[in-house]
């Protein structure tokens, strides 16, 4: 039974969301696990995994907190890892006035 997922047009995913995504492809390529693996083992569709993975929308905490649990990945190191990287983003794309 796959869980409920948000539905409807979801908002593009900002600086930190894209850097959780980048902190799981990471640890999905550490593990060797693709995309589709990754879904079946958190019973999500492999459509919404794939989204989310491409920076087409964001996962959810509850995403996230399973993603970890698979991968073997601390939810904190991967959280703060993601955090780091989106001050660096940040940093490096400041809007001018």
């Amino acid at each position: 039974m796959l869980m409920g997922v948000p539905s409807g047009t979801q908002p593009t995913p900002g600086p930190f969301a894209v850097a959780v995504a980048a902190e799981i492809r990471s640890a999905m390529a550490r593990q060797r696990m693709s995309g589709s693996a990754l879904a079946a083992k958190t019973d999500r569709s492999q459509s919404y995994v794939s989204k989310r993975l491409r920076d087409e929308a964001s996962f959810t905490a509850n995403d996230v907190e399973d993603i970890c649990e698979v991968l073997g990945e601390d939810l904190f190191e991967l959280l703060r890892a993601a955090v780091l990287a989106s001050r660096r983003s940040r940093i490096g794309h400041r809007p001018t006035l």
